[in-house]
């Protein structure tokens, strides 16, 4: 199948590279045309926050049902001042007649007293949300942005509080990491030509991803930050897939096969092995569909498809590049190109094999008490969703969370929603003794009276904690209020009532995602093992394999932990203060650090494998195996770690959070990993690594990831 693939795309270059570009035309013009809106959505049926919002949109209470936001303002003269309360109420009313589905409650109006700090210079307004999609949220704030513009008044400071008001991330850190691939690839390669195939394969498959989850986009609620998400790992991914077959490639440009033939090899080689580590990925994340959620099912899809779309146009579109570059790989080469590309035997990576080789027990037991270490921290993982608190001071949603806690107390940027159905006639008395009650519970800065609907069958409380949305404690609040505080006092009535709101909601999703983990986890395990069973037909690599990149997970787990939750060193890349871990970032973090650990593994152990076919010595074939492949893959993963990283450089702490796990994670995978851990325990293990039951050879099926050794040591193409 790879020759005649191969043979194909290397003799119709010119259709491939037309067709390619055709394809992403047309992709993104069918995206721009068909695309729907992109929707963050965490709903959770089965939830009580979820079952809270259902009672308000039952109830009439549908502007109450969707988020909730802030415009606050401070003035020296006191919010009174007839100036400032003029413009106040002028914007207040405009608001509300021209933007669609949104209610303003005035600290000026009947019982906004509560609404205007004891100081009398801060007061905030609350802006209800109808319940919308992510776009119409940003419609919404866009709106309401611009009339706050209008208010000109000296000394008048007006803020908008609320996830719909934030800056958008601004899309710096692709680019980053694409110059910083440029230059790894150039210290790698030596030659520019060599340097260049990788990134434009790349960008081809991650432009034709990007546009294919803006099409999914008709069909799933896919939240914004898929996109930003896609194009981090499929720039990463597509740059290491390009890289080894351009790598294979030029080997055999060395060894002297003609541009065809050399091609030819690289694709039936470690174009098998790019195929299957894509698939591994591709399989990992969407284990993620194991979760049972809509947000995971659409970011898993749009970073399945950036992965898909790499992994074609390296089988595809590189080796019709080949075939234009063929014998000018090396042009323009570099000064130090002639000292890169030393004979493997020379090589540092080989005489770093025999020193672990030499001493496997203290390298295995260190690396795996420093992984151990370094994973430690997950033990105190606390799953939830970060706040206002951790944006830039520049923007105004991390300003108008300052001032509320200024002047009322952190609590107040994450209001809990009380939504209870009274279909008996002592149900409203049931409530009054709920708020009081709610009143008197500590973590409760103040709670309003019961507010019912026309009809008097439901109403709503608001409750504000003392603590921050992301604070431990507000989650402690959470629990407490639903297991003691609502049984106690609705005891003996009829009431319906349950507590929502975006702290409560955010709650409950870490407690879904944490019950559903280690479902998740174990699917992608044991189907990894059988994988890496059948490749490697053997049963100790590949829980080898296992066992190591759980160990590389746990401590970019742990590292995560210590920066973000704890907030060590969490000045350094720009974090506001220390929070939780994002709820959803574990499960997405695992998927994605698995599938490229197994890239590694396989890149790796299937190099080791072919050298050990060959010779039949273990560590012959760990050191060959080493220093034919750890250039490359240092290469590779130095690109990872640097397209992952540069995303710490965005605003955004989710996306913070996401590149510092990607990239403390592969690092530690490529170096502590790949070559300290795994020649040290194949030294230990010796011919056992290859040992598989008489009863499995027979009945699994036989996979040449590298192709058939024997015709490749030939100086052939391998047959398919």
């Amino acid at each position: 199948m790879f020759r005649a693939l191969t043979s194909v795309c290397y003799r119709h270059r010119r259709i491939v590279v037309v067709s390619w570009v055709a394809l992403i035309i047309a992709l993104w013009a069918l995206s721009s045309l068909l695309g729907g809106p992109y929707k963050t959505e965490f709903k959770l049926p089965g939830s009580e926050s979820q079952a809270a919002i259902d009672i308000l949109q039952a109830n009439g209470f549908g502007d109450r049902a969707g988020a909730q936001g802030q415009i606050v303002f401070q003035d020296a003269r006191g919010v009174d001042d007839p100036a400032v309360k003029t413009a106040m109420e002028g914007l207040f009313t405009k608001i509300q007649s021209n933007v669609s589905n949104v209610s303003v409650t005035s600290p000026y109006g009947a019982g906004g007293a509560r609404q205007i700090a004891k100081n009398g210079d801060i007061a905030y307004a609350t802006v209800n949300f109808g319940d919308r999609s992510q776009e119409g949220y940003t419609s919404a704030a866009n709106d309401i942005k611009t009339l706050r513009n209008e208010v000109n008044v000296p000394g008048l400071k007006v803020e908008l509080g609320g996830d719909m008001f934030a800056a958008p991330p601004v899309g710096v850190s692709e680019a980053i990491g694409i110059v910083a691939a440029i230059i790894i690839l150039l210290i790698a390669f030596g030659s520019l030509f060599a340097m260049g195939l990788p990134i434009v394969t790349a960008l081809f498959g991650v432009g034709c991803g990007a546009a294919l989850v803006g099409l999914t986009t008709r069909i799933l609620a896919v939240p914004n930050f898929t996109t930003e998400v896609a194009a981090m790992l499929g720039i990463g991914v597509g740059i290491d897939y390009a890289l080894l077959i351009v790598s294979r490639f030029r080997q055999g440009m060395h060894d002297g096969l003609a541009a065809e033939d050399a091609v030819a090899r690289a694709m039936n080689t470690a174009g098998r092995a790019v195929l299957f580590a894509g698939i591994t990925v591709v399989i990992a994340v969407l284990g993620m569909f194991f979760m049972n959620l809509s947000l995971m099912r659409s970011v898993a899809t749009g970073a399945a498809l950036a992965v898909l779309m790499t992994m074609i146009a390296a089988l595809t579109l590189l080796p019709a590049l080949l075939g234009f570059v063929g014998t000018k790989i090396d042009r323009f080469g570099l000064p130090h190109r002639g000292s890169a590309e030393k004979k493997a035997e020379a090589s540092f990576w080989y005489r770093w094999s025999r020193v672990i080789q030499r001493h496997p027990w203290p390298a295995a037991l260190g690396s795996v008490v420093l992984l151990l270490v370094l994973a430690s921290p997950v033990l105190a993982m606390r799953l939830g969703f970060s706040d206002a608190g951790n944006r830039p001071t520049s923007d105004t949603t991390r300003q108008a969370y300052d001032l509320l806690s200024q002047g009322f107390g952190p609590g107040f940027n994450g209001p809990l929603v009380i939504a209870a159905e009274t279909p008996g006639g002592q149900d409203m008395a049931a409530l009054q003794r709920l708020s009081a009650q709610l009143n008197k519970t500590p973590g409760v800065a103040f709670a309003t009276p019961p507010q019912p609907n026309a009809s008097g069958k439901a109403a709503i409380l608001t409750v504000i904690p003392t603590t921050a949305p992301q604070d431990k404690a507000t989650g402690d609040l959470v629990h407490n209020i639903r297991d003691n505080v609502i049984p106690s006092s609705i005891a003996g009535s009829t009431a319906v009532v349950k507590l929502g709101g975006m702290s409560a909601g955010a709650e409950d999703f870490a407690a879904y995602t944490a019950e559903k983990l280690p479902i998740f986890f174990g699917a992608v395990l044991a189907l990894s093992f059988l994988l890496l069973m059948t490749v490697f037909r053997s049963v100790l690599v590949p829980l080898k394999a296992v066992i190591m990149n759980m160990l590389s997970i746990g401590a970019a787990f742990g590292a995560m932990v210590a920066v973000f939750q704890w907030g060590w060193g969490g000045s350094i890349i720009g974090i506001g203060r220390q929070g939780p871990i994002e709820a959803w970032e574990p499960m997405m973090l695992f998927a994605i650090v698995f599938g490229l650990s197994m890239d590694y593994e396989v890149f790796l152990l299937s190099r080791i494998r072919e050298e050990y076919d060959h010779s039949g010595d273990n560590g012959q074939a760990v050191a060959d195996g080493l220093a034919a492949t750890a250039r490359v893959i240092t290469a590779a993963a130095a690109i990872m770690v640097c397209v992952f990283a540069s995303f710490i450089l965005g605003s955004d702490r989710s996306l913070k959070l996401f590149g510092f796990g990607l990239a403390f994670a592969v690092f530690i995978d490529a170096t502590v990993v790949r070559l300290v851990l795994v020649p040290a325990t194949m030294e230990l293990l010796g011919r056992a690594n290859w040992w598989l039951p008489g009863w499995l050879q027979r009945a699994l099926p036989v996979v040449h990831v590298e192709g058939d050794a024997k015709a490749l040591r030939a100086g052939e193409p391998a047959t398919p």
